[in-house]
C-alpha cells in the first residue's frame, strides 16, 4: 500500500544559512554575542584593575604589557564591543518608550547603531593607536 501524501507543505529541513534575515535581526544577534563577549572579557578587566591597583611595579608592568600590538588589538576590540552594545542598548531602551517600534522605525535604529558604530570603532582605534 502506498503511503499518503500530506497536505502540508511546510519545509522539513530549513537551511538558516539560506535565509534572508532583516538588518534588525542581524542588530539584535550581534548585540547579544556583544555582550556575551563583555561577560567573557570582564574576567580579565578585573583582572587588569587588580594588577593596576596592586602595586606601582605591577602598574608599571600592566602597562608594558598593554602598548605591545595584540594587547592594543584586544584593548580597540573590548572598547569596540562596549560601544556597539551600549548603542544598542540605548537603541532597546528608545523602543521601550515607544519610539522606533515599526519595522521601520526598527530598520532606521539599526542603521544608525550600525554607522555610530563603525563611528566609535575608527575612534576607538586612532585613541588607542
Amino acid at each position: 500500500m502506498k503511503p499518503l501524501a500530506s497536505a502540508d507543505k511546510r519545509p522539513v529541513n530549513l537551511d538558516i544559512g539560506s535565509m534572508k534575515l532583516p538588518i534588525t535581526a542581524y542588530v539584535s544577534i550581534t548585540h547579544r554575542l556583544s555582550g556575551v563577549f563583555l561577560f567573557v572579557i570582564s574576567g580579565l578587566l578585573i583582572w587588569a584593575l587588580d594588577m593596576s591597583l596592586a602595586s606601582e611595579q605591577s602598574f608599571d608592568d600592566l602597562a608594558l604589557t598593554l602598548s605591545g600590538p595584540i594587547a592594543k588589538t584586544l584593548l580597540w576590540a573590548i572598547a569596540t564591543g562596549l560601544s556597539y552594545h551600549a548603542l544598542s542598548g540605548v537603541k532597546h531602551i528608545i523602543m521601550d518608550f515607544g519610539y522606533g517600534e515599526t519595522m521601520e522605525g526598527g530598520v532606521l535604529g539599526a542603521r544608525i547603531v550600525i554607522a555610530l558604530a563603525i563611528t566609535f570603532a575608527i575612534v576607538w582605534g586612532i585613541v588607542i593607536w
